[in-house]
């Protein structure tokens, strides 16, 4: 009788240690949650009696809480797109031809997709996107969107459909702004296009392909990729590479980062891509906005040469060529490979196989940092430089003029 007593004590024993130590669980878990104002919250106990419990991790046992009242369905993506959309727009362009039957190549990047055009269509059709940057109705795009069209309406998302016109446009960087009459536009957030770095989110809002009001997403694949490098030499812009889709229709559209402010602007100009999409920086989109707001139209200035970076491998590759016809002594500078006939750069002597080292007493390396130089000084300024021509130094000044006019696309 003894020994029974004595086991149903010890079993009852047994039972309140396990029930204060559930106990003890509950009420930390409740204390740090209160602390916290309700947060979701996780903590690990070390526990070597509760060895059968969902949840736990070798000795561990993990606790969780889902932040009340949040809704699963949202996240930093739908926060972004829901600051920036109201302001994205579609950008609707038609071009009368009289009595061609043929439509021209330039117009074919920017075609948004429904029903094929008979071929004999009297009017050409197409879209793309764009995104108010002033709530007195400025809109950005891309310039190939609106080049060569007649006529330009705007598709707002609350149904609105308002006249558009083309303030100006610029081929070199593809940006474009547009007027429509309105008052109190939702406007975007704009960002710093010189803060992107790789990996960082992307997120594009566009109408591809007519597809209204499309959200895609990725991340920053590369900064700084020329127009040459990507196969559209025409250009003057360090694009921002991205891996969010981008396709015909999304042209103008904004890229966004991850909190839904502006970082470049959606172009669809490069063909043949897969998994790869470019977009125009904001900042450069804004210096050129700003000089189509205000005149119309866009000074570059440029001194006629192509360029090369110089390296030990470059330099052994060149010197080894039987057809590059040059011998280069230097490691570093800037290569000259070409000089245009006429160019401000033969007006001022420069020849081909001369190595740049210094513009304006700052040494270069790099092409993208001579372009901002040339940039910097505008048209008739003046640009010191210095080089290397066959083993002796020469300098020589360079005034950039205006880039000469290109046939759109």
């Amino acid at each position: 009788m003894l020994c029974r007593i004595e086991r149903l004590i010890t079993i009852c024993q047994d039972w309140m240690q396990s029930l204060a130590t559930s106990l003890l669980i509950t009420l930390l878990f409740l204390i740090i949650t209160s602390l916290n104002g309700g947060s979701a919250q996780a903590f690990t106990l070390q526990s070597g009696s509760f060895s059968a419990v969902d949840g736990l991790h070798g000795d561990r046992i993990l606790l969780a809480q889902n932040t009340p009242g949040s809704n699963p369905e949202t996240n930093f993506v739908t926060t972004a797109v829901n600051q920036a959309e109201a302001a994205v727009v579609q950008v609707n362009v038609s071009r009368t031809f009289a009595g061609t039957r043929d439509v021209p190549d330039f117009l074919r990047p920017f075609v948004g997709g429904g029903q094929p055009l008979p071929s004999n269509a009297p009017v050409l059709r197409g879209l793309g996107s764009g995104f108010v940057i002033d709530s007195n109705g400025l809109i950005l795009t891309n310039a190939h969107v609106v080049d060569q069209a007649d006529t330009v309406t705007v598709s707002f998302q609350d149904g609105r459909i308002l006249e558009g016109h083309v303030l100006g446009k610029d081929p070199v960087t593809d940006v474009a702004v547009i007027q429509v009459e309105a008052k109190n536009l939702p406007t975007v957030t704009i960002g710093n296009s010189d803060a992107v770095q790789q990996g960082q989110w992307a997120i594009a809002i566009g109408n591809p392909l007519g597809l209204q009001e499309t959200v895609t997403v990725g991340v920053i694949s590369g900064t700084e990729r020329s127009s040459a490098a990507i196969g559209i030499p025409d250009k003057r812009v360090g694009f921002i590479q991205t891996d969010a889709a981008i396709n015909p229709g999304n042209s103008g559209g904004p890229l966004l980062n991850a909190v839904g402010d502006v970082i470049g602007i959606n172009t669809a100009i490069v063909q043949g891509t897969q998994g790869l999409g470019f977009a125009i920086p904001i900042n450069t989109a804004q210096q050129i906005a700003q000089q189509l707001i205000t005149t119309g139209q866009v000074q570059h200035p440029y001194i006629g040469v192509q360029m090369a970076a110089l390296n030990p491998q470059v330099k052994q590759f060149i010197n080894q060529s039987p057809n590059s016809g040059m011998q280069i002594e230097e490691d570093q500078g800037i290569l000259v490979v070409q000089v245009q006939r006429n160019s401000p750069a033969a007006k001022a002597g420069m020849r081909v196989g001369d190595v740049i080292q210094a513009i304006d007493h700052q040494s270069v390396t790099k092409a993208s940092k001579v372009q901002q130089l040339i940039e910097r000084a505008g048209v008739g300024g003046e640009l010191p430089m210095e080089l290397r021509r066959n083993g002796r130094t020469v300098a020589l000044t360079i005034e950039p003029e205006q880039l000469p006019s290109i046939e759109t696309r």
